[in-house]
């Protein structure tokens, strides 16, 4: 006799898998319901928001702030570093694991998206989806907006613009970037 892996066991293996399973299903709630609690909390209250951040998560490192709202599919497939500052509006669609790293800052209204369709259309007409991880790792500056999609890692010191930079910026520091003088 064959042990057939549950779904959320094929989700983690990073194999294909129905997403309409009632184990994910109840891992996905909890997450919804521990994600409400920290947006609908009181903006000022940083050690609610740590207590919170910490039962949602795999890990959340010291001196880490998310700025609500905060949006994933299950929180524990999830680890920010120490020191990070992700703004307003994140959402990680974490089906695969997405590790971001130490000193990141996150622009607002950003998307770590990990999850992926078959390019078969029978497939996903019988609902099969598949994730990969995302690695973000150590100093990296995500700008406003920004999509990063499965299977991406974004390395060491790396800056990724957003849509707003323009010529003549009153910023020095970007001017060099976004090829203005």
């Amino acid at each position: 006799m064959t042990d057939t892996p549950s779904m959320r066991e094929r989700m983690l293996a990073g194999e294909l898998y129905i997403a309409d399973d009632p184990e994910l299903a109840e891992q996905s709630a909890r997450a919804r319901g521990l994600t409400h609690q920290l947006n609908m909390s009181d903006p000022t209250d940083s050690g609610k928001h740590r207590a919170i951040l910490t039962e949602l998560l795999a890990a959340f490192g010291e001196g880490s702030e998310v700025r609500p709202p905060f949006s994933c599919e299950y929180g524990y497939q999830t680890s920010i570093g120490a020191r990070c500052f992700l703004n307003w509006g994140l959402m990680s669609l974490d089906v695969a694991t997405v590790t971001i790293g130490d000193d990141v800052q996150i622009g607002p209204n950003v998307q770590l998206l990990t999850a992926t369709h078959p390019i078969n259309p029978s497939l996903r007409l019988d609902k099969w989806e598949a994730a990969e991880p995302i690695v973000i790792m150590d100093n990296v500056w995500l700008g406003g907006g920004v999509i990063v999609g499965p299977g991406v890692t974004i390395g060491t010191n790396t800056v990724v613009g957003a849509g707003g930079g323009q010529p003549g910026t009153s910023d020095p520091h970007l001017r060099g970037l976004i090829g203005s003088e």
